[in-house]
């Protein structure tokens, strides 16, 4: 005969077995970040696919998800949407959304250089910005066209009448077909796209907006302002930046294998280990602090100095006034360092 005591001993030792199988899994269950890129799989974003290819998200107790980006999508109005928790973005892009009304939060800053240049014939005449004047450039829109602007407006140009600008698509063809003296290139894509299809290097000329001086930064990390409120999200996020930091460490050190990595993540099949892997040689030159500590790291000054580039753009500034330091924040980076 079993008692009534023995009877609820029982059913308590059930109940909490049940539980603490409950919390077991709910302790292991990963933590979800979605990362929306700011274009098509290609080693630009290599850092985030060996993260997730070689474990280093998993490790962290992480289920991430990398979304493409494209031509027709705009990290800032996923984010917005609540599509992403973190998006890849150019930093003029970001400003100009923050004080647009969606206030993005820069939390890491993984390319320190900037990638972005005008390629030029030389056959068209330009041999320096002087020779501009007259001529048809291409630029990229959709939040890409800012540094150019800012650029122009250095120079002493009217965008309207001193220069012609070809709203580009992401191909190089007004180049290849004469309907622009210029167009833009990044120094690990375009640029190579000109040269693979016939033109020798020694018939181009290049002018990078770093030596420029009117760069700004490339591919940092936003996050909205609101969700830093919450100590869990920052914590999951230091997560994220630590094995993230993780990836790119790998992908600079191993341009061929995160090019493997890449290609094997690009799901529509065009990429090629040799691209990716030249590519990735080029990013390279572009995060000049991996394998350190400060990797991913936002100096202030780098801010601050894209913030005035932004600014002095005549009567056509990306932005109308300074964001102050409330537009980053070093709190999820300090948290992936410990």
């Amino acid at each position: 005969m079993i008692r009534s005591s023995q009877i609820s001993s029982s059913l308590m030792a059930a109940v909490l077995a049940v539980c603490g199988v409950a919390l077991g899994a709910s302790a292991s269950a990963a933590d979800k970040v979605t990362v929306q890129l700011k274009w098509l799989p290609q080693a630009q974003f290599a850092g985030y696919y060996v993260a997730q290819s070689k474990g280093y998200y998993k490790a962290e107790g992480l289920d991430v998800t990398i979304k493409p980006g494209g031509p027709d999508i705009s990290p800032v109005q996923v984010i917005a949407g609540n599509g992403a928790d973190v998006v890849v973005n150019w930093m003029p892009d970001a400003l100009a959304a923050r004080e647009a009304g969606v206030p993005l939060v820069n939390i890491a800053q993984v390319f320190n250089q900037s990638g972005l240049m005008l390629t030029c014939k030389k056959a068209s005449g330009v041999s320096t910005p002087k020779d501009f004047k007259g001529k048809t450039l291409g630029v990229w829109y959709g939040g890409n066209e800012y540094p150019f602007l800012n650029w122009m407006a250095k120079l002493g140009y009217k965008t309207d009448s001193d220069i012609k600008i070809l709203k580009q698509g992401f191909n190089v063809d007004p180049l290849l077909q004469n309907q622009a003296a210029c167009i833009s290139t990044m120094i690990y894509n375009e640029y190579w796209q000109v040269v693979d299809a016939g033109v020798k290097e020694s018939d181009l000329v290049t002018f990078f907006y770093e030596k420029e001086g009117v760069a700004s930064l490339e591919d940092g990390l936003y996050v909205l302002e609101s969700k830093l409120k919450d100590p869990a999200f920052v914590a999951r996020m230091g997560k994220f930046l630590k094995a993230t930091f993780k990836g790119w460490n790998d992908a600079v050190k191993n341009p061929a294998e995160a090019a493997k990595i890449v290609v094997a993540a690009d799901t529509s099949g065009s990429a090629t280990e040799k691209v990716q892997k030249r590519q990735m040689e080029n990013v390279a030159k572009l995060i000049t602090n991996a394998g350190t500590p400060k990797i991913g790291y936002l100096e202030p000054a780098a801010f601050e100095r894209t913030v005035k580039v932004l600014l002095a753009a005549g009567s056509s500034p990306v932005i109308k006034k300074d964001p102050g330091k409330v537009a980053y924040s070093h709190a999820v980076w300090e948290a992936a360092s410990k």
